[in-house]
């Protein structure tokens, strides 16, 4: 199946550097480019890519509230792609529903395969880098997850059934569905379920903020701990 991106980016340049690069897939279509928040956010209702790439900051509407709009609607996935590192612009892309991040000197093959795995639904970190942002947004002295958007509520995990708990703790330790399946004995299908089940008794936006209320819940998961 194609994977259909919008491209959102201020620089003409980048942006057309992007879609030649993706394109070269052949598995990629990139259907249109943006060139700030707002417009990213009108093009992705009216297109309903399978994957936004965006940039963070861009003239007028910003990458990160762009995120939260688009995330809101549910029509797309939004994958960061910025020249900065783990920062309170990554969090605020979190917090917004981002589905993950990727620095612009990323390969090719890793930004590829960054956005073909959001568009499948899993989270396009690797595993180090997912604990590095659980960790720093999770266990913030002040409690804060920016200075902007307030503090981090813990979720109320209660609602979830036992499985749906150890879905969720396989999300704090980074697994992708096909990992998630292999490790709990289950189809993939039924671990999309089990995922979509949890991030909307959760009232969450992406499998990333799930990891993140796992490790705030203490939810651990190890390998062979499933019956």
């Amino acid at each position: 199946m194609t994977t259909r991106v919008l491209i959102a980016d201020d620089h003409a340049a980048i942006r057309a550097g992007l879609r030649m690069l993706l394109e070269t897939s052949g598995d990629i279509e990139v259907i249109g480019e943006a060139s700030d928040g707002d417009q990213a956010v009108r093009m992705t209702a009216e297109h309903r890519p399978d994957v936004v790439l965006m940039d963070i900051r861009m003239p007028g509407t910003d990458g990160i509230d762009a995120t939260g709009r688009i995330c809101t609607a549910g029509d797309s996935r939004v994958l960061i792609l910025t020249t900065f590192d783990i920062d309170d612009y990554i969090f605020s892309a979190l917090r917004a529903g981002a589905s993950g991040f990727m620095l612009k000197t990323a390969s090719a093959a890793e930004l590829i395969s960054a956005v073909t795995a959001v568009s499948r639904g899993d989270a396009a970190l690797a595993p180090e880098v997912t604990r590095r942002v659980i960790d720093q947004f999770a266990h913030r002295p002040d409690g804060s997850a920016d200075v902007q958007r307030g503090p981090v509520e813990r979720q109320d995990i209660s609602e979830l059934t036992e499985r749906e708990r150890e879905v969720l703790a396989t999300l704090g330790a980074g697994l992708s569905n096909a990992e998630i399946a292999s490790a709990l004995f289950i189809g993939e299908t039924t671990v999309k379920t089990h995922v979509s089940r949890v991030l909307s008794k959760l009232g969450l936006r992406s499998r990333l903020q799930a990891a993140i209320a796992a490790r705030e819940n203490g939810l651990t998961f190890r390998p062979g701990e499933s019956d």
